[in-house]
């Protein structure tokens, strides 16, 4: 039986996502205290694959997840998932609005409720947790008055919902990630995601010239973050998506490119774009228009007359 870890207790968003995934049938689910934990679990042999989430529409991307992938042994994401995320405010049962005293949630919780919470919790003391399912514990153990939670933590803890659908931005989605050790991607399906991350020397240019060698053989680049090279002062990983898949030519051609290039390149996956969840809007997970319609074709033609003159054929 496959043994998935998450972001945990039970009742999280990660918990939600992964168990949208077809690889969570039948497998045992290990829920961690933490995503740094997560990705330790899969890393250690205790997980066969990891969820975690990788980014969100209002706060960006997950640092410690970011930092994570980069580690070693190496890890690369087969699958993602989008979630529509859905934010309630959950009290021991008979709790009132002005009993409330303490509000805890996990950062990104907080982050994507700041308006409600000032609006209609504004002497509350704010308290971060390691995640939105453990803060609703919390509440359930009486250490705090209120969890901003997903609404399964509610029945998950004996809690009542006091207030529902309290985000500010009620579009907000977030993507999770199922990562595993490396092993032979998933075979492209024309909708595809491939996720790296690469340094550079340190020079006027640099980063430039990485996009270049993406921008010139039609590769869309959907997300860049940059993030500190732990114990290397002022170096940076650059977190790279792009859309397309490693076993495409033009795909292939400009991950060659790049480790010629950079200092060091780390090769985190290609994987099918996710499908939208609950409700999540159309704008989630949705297919990228690629800069040449006729790309894939015209590398792959490419290659086709490159091999052929080095077998001796017709220039």
């Amino acid at each position: 039986m496959p043994r998935l870890a998450f972001l945990g207790p039970f009742g999280t968003f990660t918990e939600q996502a992964l168990r949208s995934l077809p690889e969570a049938d039948g497998a045992e689910l290990l829920p961690c205290p933490g995503n740094p934990a997560v990705l330790a679990a899969v890393r250690d042999g205790r997980a066969d694959m990891a969820c975690v989430p990788i980014e969100n529409s209002v706060e960006g991307a997950v640092p410690p997840v970011l930092d994570g992938l980069v580690g070693d042994p190496p890890l690369v994401i087969v699958r993602e998932a989008v979630l529509a995320v859905r934010f309630v405010l959950l009290v021991r049962p008979g709790t009132t609005v002005d009993a409330i005293r303490t509000v805890a949630s996990h950062s990104h919780g907080i982050a994507q409720t700041r308006g409600w919470i000032a609006e209609h919790l504004p002497s509350a003391e704010v308290l971060i947790s390691t995640s939105t399912s453990e803060a609703a514990a919390q509440v359930a153990r009486g250490e705090m008055d209120a969890a901003v939670s997903a609404p399964v933590a509610a029945a998950q803890h004996g809690l009542e919902v006091l207030a529902d659908d309290i985000a500010d931005n009620e579009n907000a989605v977030t993507r999770f990630v199922l990562v595993a050790p490396p092993s032979a991607p998933p075979p492209p399906t024309g909708n595809d995601r491939t996720t790296l991350a690469a340094t550079t020397e340190n020079r006027p240019g640099s980063l430039l010239g990485l996009l270049t060698e993406l921008a010139v053989r039609g590769i869309d680049l959907t997300r860049i973050e940059s993030r500190p090279i732990k114990h290397r002062h002022s170096e940076y990983w650059f977190h790279l998506d792009c859309t397309g898949h490693i076993a495409e030519p033009a795909m292939g051609e400009a991950l060659a490119a790049l480790h010629r290039r950079c200092d060091e390149v780390r090769y985190l996956g290609s994987y099918p774009r996710a499908t939208p969840l609950n409700g999540a809007g159309s704008g989630a997970g949705a297919p990228a228009v690629p800069l040449s319609t006729a790309g894939h074709a015209e590398f792959a033609a490419a290659q086709q007359w490159l091999a052929a003159l080095r077998a001796g054929g017709r220039p």
